[in-house]
């Protein structure tokens, strides 16, 4: 048998292809949080960096979350990545995505759209058929009409009212009432009546009332979903900022292993750049700590053989060498987390408005409903006339203007903060932040701008800042940064044997003369008040470059203008003493605290809730995390770390700290509106009312009657205004 050839480019593409699967299959997905991304030009910028490195397939921002996602081939490392990102100045953390939560629920945000569409489509067409029965078609005509109208709205009404639905049941089964248990009793009720007189012939039928009803209370909670949408849980966002791996020191050889594959005693390699994976001690190496986002200390921390660090600090310049002494779920980052988890079930105990008025709301439909129901059964003893009644009056009395007193207000005002930079994420937010009273700020990132900035930068000569700068541009140092920001647009000195010495400085030779730049012991100056890097060159006298954490713009109008409305402002910081008290000084500021540990800081917001006191706290790192849910409640900036922003029910979108006291005027008119449209839905039952069990709530009325209130209600909300 003759053996048919195939062409040998036809062979090679399914091998080809093989390959190419086995190399995408074999990519690994890499996360990283980018909290410094705040625009389309950042989301470009971060993306080609990454993109260009090799072995990286593709990356992708997302500025929402201020996360960039990478598919990598997997010799790549992620710490190379970080690397490379703080090359273009953009500080990066590795996040662990087993550990993230789910995104923004986008599912369930649909289906309720979906719901909401077929309700209106529903109504709309019941209602044209209505119109007809209305305009005075009689006998076979409106039967027609009700039955088509019933077999539009039957199938309708069991789709998009379920979850009104299974609310109901699930309040029933545990013995309680909501504000679903009377609407679902006002659907069925209704259903029920009119199906039964369109089998009799009658002259009314509710199918377009109750088709109205679930098109506005859909309306509502699809707006209540959307403010829910953005909040996730920040106690998962921290422990998504653990470290998932770890250099295991072992004798002469090193292993990358998972940190549960981790031991108490084991020694672990943290290189230069990289977060503590663990607590634990220093056994070798010199280096500095940048431990800002858990302390908020400005500057990094010298480290030496014999300190203690924890979980999530950051090693800035030389290779660590430190013995684990707590691991996981014991370590302090964890048991940051775990105060956060309290906090958050703490403040979900916080009772809205709308559940508050619920809790009124729904015994006293029904006790009313019954009571019509009996009397028109005592008055004609017709079983029809009083069932008719008493869906009638449910069908009146059904919170369509109390389903939307909240969510069309909150959605309104929360427009309206958003134009002036604010995103509010909860569903309550503005209600607990309309109670407010007392305002306490974090310093660093918060109030400052969270990174030093060169001040008498004139001062130097053009041969040392040449020098100053050439040294500066090889040291990853937070100084050294500013140092490169103020002599941006310079010309660098040509050095030679450039060496960084971990802790200290840089060092290198200028014209044959030696050149430091670092502490102030080593350089061997004389020290000077506040924050500074100092400068030796050669013999010269040493000279001491200033730094300081600028303000934020907008702090001192903010603080000034809250001082002045009657607010308390407090200043908490994990920041040195002096830092904190120049800061604390210069905007006014009485009620202070300096070297205040995560803990503390939960516990001083505790205790002024014990004071009586509702509390809006303002705070940016992971050391804030747990005071921001310990709050009545808080707002982070954009550039906060994940957590921080998770932690909040306010982001601040842009540098100006500003809008937080707009966001203080809206929240109070929010309310003050929420509490005018509960006003406008009693007097809708005040008058409808009557009209119900006197007999009088023709299908008609009950719609127009509904309409009125959930369109007065809705433009009400829209008054919500920010000058």
């Amino acid at each position: 048998m003759t053996a048919i050839s195939a062409c040998p480019a036809c062979d090679a593409v399914p091998a080809a292809q093989t390959v190419a699967q086995q190399d995408v299959l074999s990519d690994q997905s890499l996360a990283l949080s980018v909290p410094q991304v705040h625009c389309g030009a950042c989301i470009s910028k971060v993306e080609n960096t990454l993109a260009a490195y090799p072995g990286v397939h593709s990356a992708r921002v997302n500025l929402s979350l201020k996360r960039a996602f990478v598919e990598a081939e997997p010799q790549v490392s992620i710490d190379d990545l970080i690397t490379q990102l703080a090359g273009v100045g953009y500080e990066a953390h590795e996040l662990d995505q087993g550990a993230l939560s789910a995104t923004v629920n986008d599912k369930a945000r649909r289906d309720l759209l979906m719901r909401l569409g077929l309700a209106g489509f529903a109504a709309m067409n019941v209602m044209l058929l209505s119109v007809a029965v209305w305009a005075g078609a009689e006998n076979a005509t409106r039967d027609l009409f009700h039955w088509i109208s019933a077999a539009i709205a039957l199938p309708a009404l069991a789709y998009t009212a379920s979850p009104f639905y299974k609310s109901a049941w699930k309040a029933l089964r545990a013995r309680q009432l909501n504000m679903d248990v009377p609407i679902v009793l006002a659907i069925v009720l209704a259903v029920v009546t009119s199906v039964w007189e369109t089998a009799l012939s009658g002259h009314h039928a509710y199918f377009d009332a109750a088709l109205t009803l679930v098109f506005f209370l859909l309306a509502g909670r699809y707006l209540d979903h959307r403010t829910r949408a953005a909040a996730r849980s920040a106690a998962e966002e921290l422990t998504a900022l653990e470290v998932p791996r770890a250099t295991r020191v072992d004798g002469d050889t090193t292993s990358t292993v998972a940190i549960s594959e981790l031991q108490v005693g084991d020694l672990v390699l943290v290189k230069p750049g990289g977060r503590m994976p663990v607590d634990g001690e220093i056994v070798s190496g010199e280096s500095e700590l940048d431990r800002s986002l858990l302390t908020g200390e400005t500057l990094p921390v010298f480290a030496k053989p014999g300190q203690n660090v924890s979980a999530g600090e950051v090693n800035l310049t030389g290779p660590l060498t430190v013995r684990a002494a707590a691991i996981g779920a014991d370590t302090s980052l964890q048991r940051m987390a775990n105060l956060v988890a309290i906090a958050e079930s703490g403040r979900s105990r916080y009772r809205s408005l709308a559940d508050s008025a619920a809790k009124l709301y729904a015994p006293g439909v029904h006790i009313l409903s019954a009571l019509a129901f009996l009397g028109w059964y005592v008055f004609t003893l017709d079983v029809r006339t009083a069932l008719n009644i008493a869906a009638a009056v449910l069908i009146i009395t059904c919170p369509c203007a109390l389903g939307l007193a909240v969510p069309a207000v909150t959605t309104a005002a929360s427009g309206r903060l958003f134009q002036k930079g604010m995103l509010v994420k909860s569903a309550t937010a503005l209600e607990r932040l309309a109670t407010v009273d007392t305002v306490v700020f974090d310093k660093t990132g918060t109030l400052t701008q969270g990174t030093p900035v060169v001040t008498n930068w004139a001062a130097l000569d053009a041969e040392a800042a040449s020098v100053a700068l050439a040294l500066a541009s090889g040291s990853a140092h937070p100084l050294s940064q500013a140092i490169v920001q103020a002599g941006a647009g310079g010309i660098a000195a040509e050095l030679s044997d450039i060496q960084e010495r971990p802790g200290f400085g840089i060092e290198a030779v200028w014209q044959g003369k030696p050149v430091r730049l670092g502490r102030c012991d080593w350089v061997g100056a004389q020290p000077v008040e506040g924050t500074a890097v100092y400068l030796k060159v050669g013999a010269e006298t040493a000279f001491a470059i200033r730094c300081t954490d600028a303000l934020r713009p907008g702090a001192a109008q903010t603080v000034s203008d809250l001082r002045e409305q009657g607010f308390h402002v407090h200043l908490l910081s994990g920041d040195a003493e002096n830092a904190v008290e120049a800061i604390a000084q210069e905007l006014g500021i009485e009620d202070w605290r300096a070297e205040f540990l995560p803990e503390e800081k939960s516990e001083y917001i505790k205790a002024l809730n014990d004071a009586g006191h509702r509390v809006l706290m303002v705070g940016d790192g992971l050391n804030d995390t747990a005071a921001l849910t310990a709050a009545d409640v808080s707002i982070s900036p954009a550039s906060a770390l994940d957590a921080a922003r998770v932690a909040s029910d306010i982001v601040l979108l842009g540098t100006d700290l500003s809008p937080v006291t707009d966001a203080l005027l809206v929240a109070r008119r929010a309310v003050r509106r929420i509490k005018e449209n509960f006003r406008i839905a009693t007097l809708y039952n005040v008058v409808a009312v009557p009209l119900a069990v006197a007999g009088l709530a023709t299908p008609l009325i009950a719609a127009i009657a509904m309409s009125t209130s959930s369109i007065t209600v809705s433009l009400n909300a829209l008054r919500v205004r920010v000058k």
